[in-house]
């Protein structure tokens, strides 16, 4: 029994959750029914499935949009961070100097930074450096956290073996500090995703090039609820698609080393 208890919890944990969205979906639309809601105050599921099925092409396109942005967000954030962060580990001038400035834009609400962006950027870049800032500090924290929480006996070790600073690095603080990159890499695809979305509602991007907020919004504006429901729904599963992935690559580089892997896997 203690074997397959693993497996149990494995299958329970997948199972549960989609349980409860068929619960979910079934009083969405058994509250529709009851009450005969119209489809502009609340759609039914199976209305916005048609719609979805519909307006397939043009939602397709749009969601290709946000992903193409949220995609190439999280690899700039990911390159800039990692860079930024061996910095900021190697040198206290410059974690004194250039980390209260990440902050800074950390703290400062995207929706107060997109409009000044889009006084000089075009649109489209403007959303995509509003994603890439949104992502950047999770890469950039958790790295640094990562670099600077070596074991210190691990340290000494290289230091006695006369490790020069670049071997400490590739060999001890690297590897030392993956886990906790790839724990904020997790949290920055979400907010890349966030972020494009919000950045998109701000510069309102339009026409061919326009991603899923801009459905959104469009659709609120001709009272296309259906629509608005649907173009969030794939925006939704775009965000647990993101986090699948990152998920199964954190699995598949700390599975045969790292304890929180190794323990999942008892």
């Amino acid at each position: 029994m203690e074997k397959n208890a693993p497996a149990e919890s494995r299958l329970a944990y997948f199972i549960l959750p989609l349980l409860a969205l068929a619960a979910a979906i079934g009083l969405w639309q058994l509250a529709v029914s009851a009450f005969a809601l119209p489809h502009y105050v609340l759609p039914s599921p199976k209305l916005v499935l048609d719609t979805l099925i519909a307006d397939r092409a043009l939602l397709a396109n749009s969601l290709l949009v946000t992903l193409k942005t949220t995609a190439l967000a999280l690899i700039i954030a990911t390159i800039a961070g990692v860079l930024l962060a061996i910095l900021l580990a190697s040198s206290r001038f410059a974690e004194y100097t250039l980390f209260p400035f990440a902050v800074i834009l950390q703290v400062t609400p995207l929706i107060a930074i997109a409009p000044i962006l889009l006084i000089y950027l075009e649109p489209n870049t403007a959303v995509l450096v509003c994603a890439c800032i949104v992502a950047f500090f999770p890469v950039l924290s958790n790295t640094v956290l990562g670099l600077t929480s070596i074991d210190r006996n691990l340290s000494d070790l290289f230091t006695l073996y006369g490790a020069n600073s670049l071997k400490t690095l590739l060999w001890l603080r690297i590897p030392s500090a993956l886990p906790y990159f790839l724990g904020g890499l997790r949290i920055a695809g979400g907010l890349a995703l966030i972020g494009a979305v919000a950045a998109e509602i701000a510069a309102g991007v339009a026409g061919r090039g326009s991603g899923l907020a801009y459905r959104i919004v469009e659709s609120s504006y001709r009272l296309n609820v259906p629509r608005m429901f649907a173009a969030l729904l794939l925006i939704s599963l775009a965000g647990i698609a993101i986090f699948a992935l990152l998920n199964v690559l954190q699995y598949l580089v700390l599975r045969r080393w790292h304890e929180s892997t190794l323990r999942a896997d008892q």
